[in-house]
């Protein structure tokens, strides 16, 4: 097997290309033309290497790729990533042992020549010539440091790798003039510390203290005399060297550095003869690279910070540009995830749905009037075995997540509602409200144009007894479908996309809502991270804020550390303080006494709403305190389980409810996330109760919590957007594709009008 050295090994063609290469080096040398000494040497073949003069004067040192760490708001490590595990120390940080083991066995005369040795040359061009091949070479540190540069500035590029590795008689002589820039501009010491930093050592390890770290643990300036002789000996041949893999030949290999130590006088016989019997006294660190590493199960967000870093302009006008900045790596990336909530979520989250289940959980704390993303988890670790997905099923598609997010059901309501208001709508508005009528015909939309319901499509409650008239409390509260068919009828589509726009609610591709009356309804895909942030905006009393992950972001270039801009959230008013007043009236009453009941917390005010779609395929819950807002999905990621007699998290449920699955995970989720806090009211406004008309209302309690009068049942219908459903333009068949874990089967138009969801 050929020996390697950092910048690659050498083919048989390669040693024959080294060996011209040093002899023509060394002929050019003995014939007189100038030494590196006067400062310049002309060396030239015709048509064949590129003259000295010509080539570019200055050498740039490359930023070197390094560990990048991604931390929480208190600044522990979530985890660290980089394309090169590397981390840049000053020569004062290296052990004096490492410096004087890597002079000797690499280049035992550095200090006494310049930017070639021409004695080393001479060497091994005899030494060469004498076996017929390469057994020696001549490359000084300097020589080498300006090898591994280009290797640097190459990247991955396979192309640019190759031409950086090149045995050829151009190459040696720009490395050459290269090298004697970095003599009389660096000096030794600085070229030392550059080539023990840049330099490969193996098991994915750059750089000295990255190679201490991986094989002993330990700090690259506590490397002792055996350590330091292994580690310098390894540089050579990375792989044959590999103490890890072959422990007999990396330790002759040590004893040989050790040896070479004596033989200079950089320690004493007695001092290399000791140390030769030492073992090898390994401790090894496993590399931790990515996301995929992160601790208290924050690997989505972590991959979410990452998306945000190569998608946001503020890192680099180009995605390739933002790209060479993150594998670049040197940065310090603190994150606004607050390890408290974190915490909490998980567990909750553990506690109610296990990976193994059939159907996923994700939920997504956002902090009202700041758009801090607090905490994100799922119940699906992310991997690549099984129970485990890559994708956040808390984000949108360019983030990681699902295609088109997930029906949200009866989470939508309060939108709608809101628009109203806004408009000039009482809290006290009535509707007839039947237990089942046809979508409302024609209904306005922002163009001018009318959305007509030219098949008759129908829209009922949840059971037979809810028959109205009804006003928007108690409609909120028992989440009456009708009610909200007729309101958004009444005051047009346009204003409930104006509120949606505000609110920044957008499908899961990101594409804008469909102007179509089943929007009322929850029809359409949104992701958690879009319901928790518009949802902060009512807590925030109509202040939206756009969810933010990165508080601030340094890098270390060289020995200084430098501050690099990151986004920041963009708060604007979505409607009046008096509208979300009335809405958290409204959804404080869905969980007084309302859908909601099961996941209203003991110690605080709180509000929320419960949301299921057709079929039981999706199930939520959305609330928020006025400090904390928070959205909970429980569904299946292919949108192709229905939640009827289905055992999830150990518990069995005949049918799920936004109210008795998600819902008691935001409220766990909550609790310990807001443990500590300080406890804040909302800002209620007096709505009237309404008056008992006698017409066959069911109960407010709905009866049973799980399945009683206010639970049970399906709507009738199909569920907008996934699986058919009708536009006003005829019917749109059931999609037949498949899509893989983490997306969703669905329309991509977004032009259906099936019922958006059951009740919570």
């Amino acid at each position: 097997m050929p020996k390697k050295r950092s910048g690659g090994g050498l083919s048989t063609t390669q040693q024959a290309a080294k060996f011209l290469g040093v002899s023509v080096l060394a002929g050019a040398v003995m014939a007189g033309i100038a030494l590196p000494a006067a400062g310049a040497l002309g060396l030239a073949a015709k048509g064949s290497v590129q003259g000295f003069d010509e080539i570019p004067a200055n050498l740039k040192s490359p930023q070197l790729s390094q560990r990048t760490r991604i931390l929480d708001s208190k600044g522990n490590q979530i985890a660290q990533v980089y394309s090169r595990d590397r981390t840049v120390v000053e020569l004062k940080d290296i052990s004096p042992y490492m410096q004087k083991a890597i002079v000797a066995i690499e280049d035992s005369r550095y200090y006494q020549h310049g930017a070639i040795d021409l004695k080393g040359v001479l060497r091994a061009l005899n030494k060469n010539a004498q076996s017929g091949g390469v057994a020696q070479g001549a490359s000084t540190l300097t020589q080498q440091l300006v090898k591994n540069y280009f290797i640097e500035e190459a990247g991955d590029d396979p192309t640019k790798v190759a031409e950086a590795t090149q045995q050829t008689l151009g190459r040696k002589v720009k490395e050459l003039k290269y090298a004697i820039q970095l003599e009389e501009k660096l000096g030794k010491k600085k070229i030392l510390e550059n080539y023990l930093n840049i330099t490969f050592f193996g098991e994915q390890a750059y750089g000295i203290e990255a190679a201490s770290q991986r094989y002993f643990s330990q700090h690259a300036k506590d490397l002792n005399l055996q350590q330091s002789a292994l580690l310098a000996g390894i540089v050579q041949s990375p792989s044959r060297y590999d103490p890890v893999n072959d422990e007999a030949e990396a330790t002759k290999r040590r004893n040989v550095v050790l040896e070479r130590m004596a033989q200079l006088g950089d320690i004493s016989q007695a001092e290399a003869d000791k140390a030769k019997e030492a073992p090898l006294g390994l401790h090894v660190t496993q590399p931790k690279n990515g996301c995929i590493t992160a601790s208290k199960g924050a690997g989505f967000f972590c991959k979410y910070v990452e998306n945000v870093f190569l998608t946001d302009p503020v890192f680099g006008k180009t995605r390739e540009a933002r790209a060479k900045l993150w594998n670049q790596g040197g940065l310090t990336i603190r994150t606004t995830l607050d390890p408290q909530a974190q915490d909490s979520v998980q567990s909750s989250i553990k506690d109610h749905v296990y990976k193994s289940d059939s159907v996923a959980a994700a939920a997504t704390l956002v902090e009202p009037g700041s758009g801090k993303i607090l905490a994100m988890g799922q119940s699906k670790p992310y991997g690549y075995n099984k129970n485990e997905t890559e994708y956040n099923f808390s984000v949108d598609r360019d983030y990681g997540g699902s295609n088109y997010g997930f029906p949200t059901g009866s989470t939508f309501k309060p939108f709608v509602a809101a628009a109203a208001i806004e408009g000039g709508k009482p809290a006290t508005q009535e509707y007839s409200s039947p237990y089942k009528m046809n979508y409302p015909s024609p209904v306005q939309q922002c163009d001018g144009k009318q959305w007509v319901n030219t098949t008759g499509e129908e829209v009922e409650n949840e059971n037979e007894s809810e028959v109205g008239p009804y006003q928007m409390k108690k409609a909120m509260a028992k989440s009456i479908n009708t009610y909200f068919v007729q309101l958004i009828s009444d005051i047009g589509l346009c204003p409930v996309v104006k509120m949606t726009d505000s609110l920044h609610v957008h499908q899961g591709d990101g594409s804008k809502l469909p102007q179509t009356p089943a929007i009322a309804l929850g029809a359409i895909g949104l992701s958690p991270l879009t319901m928790a942030s518009a949802y902060a905006a009512f807590a925030d009393r109509g202040m939206y804020c756009t969810p933010v992950a990165i508080e601030s972001i340094t890098q270390k270039v060289g020995n200084e550390q430098k501050s690099i801009p990151v986004p920041k959230s963009t708060c604007s008013r979505a409607m009046s303080e008096k509208t979300a007043d009335t809405i958290n009236t409204l959804l404080r009453g869905v969980i007084d006494s309302g859908t909601g009941q099961q996941a209203g917390l003991d110690d605080r005010e709180s509000a929320g709403k419960t949301g299921t779609t057709d079929s039981r395929k999706n199930a939520w819950f959305v609330g928020y305190t006025p400090n904390l807002a928070g959205a909970v999905w429980v569904g299946s990621a292919k949108q192709n389980i229905e939640m009827t007699n289905i055992t999830i998290g150990g518990v069995y449920h005949s049918e799920v409810f936004g109210a008795d699955t998600p819902g008691p995970i935001w409220k766990d989720a909550m609790t310990g996330a807001l443990e500590g806090k300080q406890s804040e009211d909302f800002n209620l406004v007096d709505i009237p109760d309404e008056k008992d008309n006698n017409r066959g209302h069911g109960n407010d309690n709905g009866g049973n919590d799980n399945g009683g009068n206010d639970n049970g049942g399906l709507i009738g219908g199909l569920i907008g957007g996934t699986d058919g459903g009708t536009t006003d333009g005829g019917t749109n068949p059931t999609p037949t594709f498949s899509l893989p874990d983490g997306f969703i089967q669905g329309n991509t138009n977004g032009g259906r009008n099936g019922n958006g969801g059951n009740r919570g």
